[in-house]
């Protein structure tokens, strides 16, 4: 009997034993799903510490958003994957886990979520009377470098805090969430503490986010300034995420095509013990056969040779009595 090739199955996927079938949503439940969990991330990461008084430590925010993407993931992570940042699935896509037309239409919907949150608190802000600019307020919570930075960090900082930000962020999710990994179930838990901490660190150098799709909706509503600075956002995580991609694509490719050459190699050996067995124990039939038909010729040879002598036997037997009765012994 040859040993099975193990199959792989998807990370959400459920166990062949409990029952239940692995359930794929279409590409519009995903990219529902993707918008309006972008969304909720960037209302929560951005709401807090537009309405945090005094905005004196940035843990009250940093924590507030990790949440919201670890609660974010728990809600929606089982339809599209809870990405809700570009960063996130242009990871994916490289390590080869999401196709480039999907990955695509993802980050279209995280811009679209991430526009409708930032554009949910502008229009709150409006509404208050304290506050005479909106956009002056949005500032505030914007990602910039250089004199728009809290301690004026140059570009060169802030960019590579971005770079390195985005690939420990992907790489934790990325790993999480493996095919052989064993911690799928606290994916949702590391990867918003990981943002946590990352934003206690972001923020207190120039608001960086790690999240081109948050960094484009507090940036439309913010000064011009902004939209100027905005593709330091976009290019360093993207190459962050890239890098971490990279990465994992080269954990994974190796690992697989191991794991199959051994299952062939496995299939292989088991094929050929099974033959050796196969003709040992035909060899083993034929010997015993063979062994049968000398015990049998043996046993022939020795009957012939009992005959014979039995035969043999009779005569002297007779002339010996003939003897004693010519002797006078017999009467």
């Amino acid at each position: 009997m040859t040993t099975p090739v193990p199959v792989h199955h998807a990370h959400n996927a459920e166990p062949s034993g409990s029952g239940a079938v692995p359930v794929r949503y279409g590409l519009a439940a995903r990219l529902s799903a993707e918008a309006f969990g972008s969304l909720f991330v960037v209302v929560a990461g951005l709401g807090v510490p537009l309405f945090t008084i005094p905005q004196s430590s940035p843990l009250p925010a940093a924590l507030a958003a990790g949440l919201a993407v670890t609660a974010a993931m728990l809600a929606f992570g089982y339809v599209s994957g809870g990405h809700f940042n570009p960063a996130v699935t242009v990871g994916h896509a490289v390590a080869g886990r999401i196709r480039l037309g999907d990955a695509a239409a993802y980050i279209g919907a995280q811009l679209a979520g991430a526009l409708l949150g930032a554009l949910a608190l502008f229009a709150i802000l409006r509404t208050l009377p304290s506050i005479q600019d909106s956009r002056t307020a949005f500032d505030t919570v914007t990602a910039g470098f250089g004199e728009h930075s809290i301690i004026q960090a140059p570009m060169a900082a802030v960019l590579l805090l971005e770079v390195l930000g985005a690939a420990i962020l992907v790489a934790v999710f990325l790993g999480t969430t493996a095919r052989n990994g064993m911690n799928k179930a606290a994916t949702p838990v590391a990867v918003g503490l990981a943002f946590a901490v990352l934003l206690q660190l972001g923020q207190s150098v120039g608001n960086t986010p790690f999240n081109p799709a948050r960094a484009t909706g507090s940036a439309i509503f913010s000064s011009t300034w902004s939209l100027e600075q905005l593709w330091v956002f976009w290019v360093a995580p993207l190459a962050g995420a890239a890098i971490a991609g990279l990465v994992f694509r080269s954990f994974a490719d190796p690992g697989s095509a191991g794991a199959a050459s051994a299952a062939v190699s496995a299939d292989a050996a088991e094929g050929d013990t099974e033959e050796s067995d196969e003709l040992d124990e035909a060899d083993v039939l034929d010997g015993s056969q063979d062994l049968d038909k000398a015990d049998l010729g043996k046993s022939d040879l020795d009957a012939s040779a009992g005959t014979a002598a039995d035969r043999a036997a009779v005569p002297a037997s007779k002339s010996d009595e003939a003897q004693e009765f010519f002797d006078g012994k017999r009467g």
